[in-house]
């Protein structure tokens, strides 16, 4: 036999390709088995139904440490959204489109759909509250030359008045505006709702006055925006269903905007 064969027809470099075929596919099936800790058995679109025991495709549960003393958490697990959905298909076909069945707004579907996240404040590298408004967070402040928008009107898609911005919510951790604090209604009915950054538009009205125009929503529907447990913090379940709700208007704010283009 030549130098190198082991038996007549294999060699050591033959066994070595295919020990790295062998390697890299167990490679890949335990990457593919660790990116499904999260969302993972998958439902069937139309059924809901899914694998309840998909031990070869998952990993076993890991157990993480959160931060700041939050606990811990593991996955994979059981645990499943049961939140009954606010919508029904519109066919009976995988991907079919949802409809709304109540206030769509509201019924967390479509593009205001939200995710069930923890009901307390994300938090800093030091553990205290990440977004805060100015009033806490005191050794912030509007940079020179920068537009301070405290004092504004804010107005909705329908250019009508919605209320006022109050305070600037900040992130400490990113240094960066996230929300508005907008005070709506009039004497008893006065409430303050929180204005994503992101859907704030400064434009400018009569007389030159700089306002906030936000194109998601219009101004009745800002009395609905989701409320907040405690004046000086926001959970991050809040979030987003603050979020979701903005992202939900600019779908369904309107009739028109539901509607086919043609």
């Amino acid at each position: 036999m030549e130098t190198g064969s082991i038996v007549g027809s294999i060699d050591v470099a033959q066994v070595t390709l295919y020990a790295f075929w062998v390697f890299f596919a167990s490679l890949i099936w335990y990457i593919r088995k660790e990116d499904r800790r999260e969302g993972y058995p998958l439902e069937d679109d139309v059924s809901g139904a899914y694998n309840k025991d998909p031990w070869l495709f998952l990993a076993q549960p890991k157990t993480f440490v959160l931060p700041h003393g939050n606990g811990t958490v593991s996955f994979p697990n059981n645990d499943r959204d049961a939140r009954p959905i606010a919508a029904e298909r519109t066919a009976r076909f995988p991907g079919a489109p949802l409809q709304p069945t109540g206030d769509p707004m509201l019924g967390g579907v479509g593009p205001g759909s939200w995710a069930q996240r923890a009901d307390r404040p994300d938090q800093t590298h030091e553990g205290t509250a990440k977004i805060v408004p100015m009033r806490v967070a005191t050794d912030y402040s509007v940079a020179v030359g920068d537009r301070d928008p405290r004092g504004m009107r804010v107005f909705g898609c329908d250019k009508a008045m919605a209320g006022t911005v109050t305070d600037i919510w900040v992130d400490r951790s990113e240094q960066m505006i996230r929300y508005l604090e907008v005070e709506i209604g009039t004497d008893d009915a006065k409430r303050t709702v929180l204005l994503p950054m992101t859907f704030c538009v400064y434009k400018e009205a009569r007389g030159a006055v700089k306002v906030v125009y936000v194109h998601a929503i219009t101004s009745e529907q800002f009395g609905h925006v989701p409320g907040l447990a405690t004046p000086d913090q926001v959970t991050l379940l809040e979030e987003e269903k603050v979020v979701a709700y903005y992202g939900g208007g600019q779908l369904y704010a309107t009739p028109q905007r539901a509607e086919p283009l043609v």
